[in-house]
């Protein structure tokens, strides 16, 4: 059951940062979104670019941030890809992100969202960072695992953008709701796992 847990994740996490990058890298800007939100996109395209790869490094790298073996095995490259998921991923993937956040599409509700999570995200990547500085590993492990719940927002968010449509739903009310659905479940489900894990501990 681990090894398929494991398997999912780095499946889900890597699809999605390559996704990322044939979309944002290799098609014009806009091609795969909804025609309403492609306007956007067009104007805000700095922004987007650099939120999009900022983020994709933050995914491609997060899943292997929880590897046992590499943290045994190699402490130094451990480490360095941490600096590299929080400097580049986390910092300048959430800074753009509540930048591009008061112009996302859906209304007042999708822009809180999105900015909600863009705070969190690098609220708890600092929180993660000052752990480690200070020799708290638990600690450490603890707000990483909460920051990467926010990472895999990326990955919600493309597959419940394409069941809404599946649905028929309005798109502007359902990218509303994508917005917070995309992550309070993620961030939920990582606190309950955490304080499952203290309590098996504590027995």
């Amino acid at each position: 059951m681990r090894s398929f847990s494991n398997f999912l994740l780095y499946f889900l996490a890597l699809g999605v940062a390559g996704y990322t990058v044939v979309a944002y890298g290799l098609l014009p800007l806009g091609s795969l979104v909804h025609p309403d939100m492609r306007v956007n996109f067009l104007t805000h395209s700095l922004g987007i670019y650099t939120h999009a790869f900022a983020s994709t490094v933050a995914m491609a790298l997060g899943p292997f941030q929880f590897s046992t073996k590499l943290r045994q095995r190699n402490p130094k490259l451990h480490r360095w890809l941490g600096r590299v998921y929080l400097a580049v991923g986390v910092l300048i993937g959430g800074l753009s992100g509540l930048y591009m956040a008061q112009f996302a599409y859906g209304g007042l509700a999708a822009k809180v969202g999105f900015a909600t999570l863009a705070v969190l995200w690098l609220y708890t990547g600092l929180r993660a960072y000052v752990a480690i500085r200070s020799g708290d590993v638990t600690g450490h492990r603890k707000w990483i695992l909460r920051n990467f719940a926010l990472t895999f927002a990326a990955v919600m968010l493309r597959v419940y953008l394409p069941l809404s449509m599946a649905a028929r739903l309005d798109f502007a009310s359902s990218y509303a709701a994508i917005a917070w659905l995309c992550w309070v479940p993620n961030l939920v489900f990582a606190e309950w796992w955490l304080r499952r894990r203290e309590r098996v501990r504590t027995r």
